[in-house]
């Protein structure tokens, strides 16, 4: 696998696993809603996930990422559209997507 990719892959897992983190176990929409600082990181991280992926799919554009449109997409609408950015759209990516991606990024990066 190229160096390129693993490097990128890394990145992409360490977001992940600082989302995770700042989350903790407690995973509560409330709180994530009230707490400015946190929506702030786990968007950041998204922003690093996104690039990451865009930059994979110009390396590899047959990448095993079943989600990279949408979180190429999610990168896209944080980064440039900050104003309309939808707390229950990225939660519900948190859920939803980003378990499955973690999976698919370590399987890549354990070929």
């Amino acid at each position: 696998m190229n160096e390129n990719i693993k490097k990128y892959l890394y990145d992409i897992k360490v977001s992940i696993e600082s989302i995770e983190k700042y989350l903790g176990d407690d995973r509560n929409f409330n709180k994530y809603l009230s707490n400015k600082m946190l929506r702030r990181a786990v968007e950041r991280e998204f922003e690093i996930i996104g690039e990451a992926i865009s930059r994979l799919v110009k390396l590899d554009e047959n990448i095993k990422i079943s989600t990279k449109e949408l979180i190429i997409g999610m990168r896209n609408r944080v980064i440039h559209g900050y104003d309309k950015i939808d707390d229950v759209i990225i939660w519900g990516t948190i859920v939803r997507h980003l378990p499955i991606l973690k999976e698919e990024v370590t399987a890549l990066l354990d070929e």
